[in-house]
Formats: structure tokens, sequence, C-alpha cells
């Protein structure tokens, strides 16, 4: 891990043989309040199907939120998509991957809601496979937040996993993350043989930076300016949501 790298991927020439691998939240959109407040992007599909062709196919989202909340932001387009941090993954056939649910979520369930009714501005969010606590509207209960979850997972820490992210802690399994999502789809057509690139924005996106750069590829990280200083595995850098669209949208017509 280094501090938020220097090197600004503006710098970095798209060629023919990369597959891309994009975030969603803080990364082709713009982080919100709530996580039912982002807005969908129709320039940012467009600019993902012009790439998609570049590349013959090989780019897929990679995100914390569910296959189908991703299909709902981006409809009709239909990408390749992995969803809750890797627990399920669409291919680029249409097929579905998925780990099946843990049990042991269902006793963590009760008292993180009991934590939202109770604090004003503090959202938790079920995704079944997975869960979330977000406190964007109450910063102030952040630190008490991450305590109450890190205790209540403590117990079950063979099983489940806790990260905290831009304003929410996330409690998945152990078995899935972004790093192993993107390996599975690079064992697969169109991915297999290209040069992986994966751009993201937090915590959560650390284990896909590791996987690119053990491949070869091009790891970015969205954010850590002055004022914002990250550890991250990722050795490129664009400065905000404006500046990662901005960059695909100068992608090359052809490649």
């Amino acid at each position: 891990m280094q501090n938020t790298p220097n090197q600004s991927a503006m710098s970095l020439r798209p060629a023919s043989d990369w597959a891309l691998f994009l975030d969603v939240d803080g990364t082709l959109l713009h982080l919100q309040q709530t996580p039912d407040g982002v807005n969908r992007s129709e320039r940012v599909c467009q600019i993902l199907e012009g790439i998609m062709q570049r590349l013959a196919g090989a780019v897929a989202l990679v995100s914390g939120r569910t296959i189908q909340n991703l299909d709902e932001l981006f409809v009709p387009h239909r990408f390749p998509v992995a969803g809750l941090h890797g627990l399920e993954r669409r291919d680029a056939e249409g097929n579905a991957h998925s780990h099946s649910e843990s049990q042991v979520l269902d006793t963590l369930r009760p008292p993180l809601r009991k934590a939202a009714e109770t604090h004003e501005g503090v959202i938790f969010e079920d995704k079944s496979r997975a869960l979330a606590i977000h406190y964007r509207q109450a910063p102030d209960r952040a630190s008490g937040i991450q305590r109450l979850v890190e205790d209540l997972v403590r117990p079950l820490a063979h099983e489940l996993h806790v990260i905290h992210g831009k304003m929410v802690t996330e409690i998945k399994p152990w078995h899935a993350d972004k790093g192993s999502a993107i390996s599975a789809f690079m064992n697969e057509p169109p991915f297999v043989g290209r040069v992986p690139v994966f751009i993201g924005d937090d915590t959560t996106d650390e284990d896909g930076f590791v996987y690119v750069n053990q491949m070869s590829g091009y790891a970015i990280r969205v954010g850590g300016g002055e004022g914002d200083v990250v550890k991250t595995a990722a050795r490129y850098s664009l400065e905000n949501v404006d500046e990662v669209i901005a960059w695909l949208e100068s992608w090359p017509p052809s490649l």
C-alpha cells in the first residue's frame, strides 16, 4: 500500500487489448446523500457502449450494489456485471453466478435495523447476501456505528468481513471480493488474455486494485487529492467522477 498515487491516469493511452472494469458509485456516478438518490446518466451509458464496441465487449461493472439495482440504474443497457462486491455476477453471455446467502447475517439484521431506527440520518441497507449501514447524513455517528458493527461481527469474524467505506460500513462473507470477481471475468471471453484496467474510489475497491497489479494491469483510484490522502494499492489516479467521465470520453474512436 502507498499514499494516493500522483501519476494521473489521463496520461494512459487506451489499447485495444484492455479489459475495462468499473466501480459505479463515486466512480461513474456522483455520490448522493442516500443510495437511492444516485441518478443514472445516459451520457455514461453511451460512453460505455462505445468503449464496449472498441474493446470487443470487454467492459464490466464491479459494484457493491445488487445486479438488479445496477440494471435499474443503467436501463435498458445490460452490461456484464459483478454485484455485492463479487457475491453475484453476470458474465458476458448473460449467465448468472452467485454465492449462497450467509445465514449468520440473520443475527445482525435486528441490531443494525434498530441502530438505523434510533439514530436520525442513519440508513440500514439489507442486500440479502451482504449488509450495509450508511451515515452520510449523520457523519457525527460514524465512529459509533463503526464500533457497533465491529463489536457485532467480532464473534463471527471467521465468516464475515467488515469494510469501512465512504460514510458506509459494509458486512459481507469472506469468500468473495472485487478482486475475485475481476479474476472470474478474466478467465472468460471476451476478457481472457487482455490487460485488466480497474477504476474505483473506495476501500472496497482495494482487492480489485491488488489483483489488477498482479496481472500487470492498471489500477486507478478516484479521489484522494489534497486534504484527502489515502492508502491504496492503485498506481494511478483520477481526481473525481467528472475526470473519470472526461477520460473515458476522450478515448479515440478506434484503438
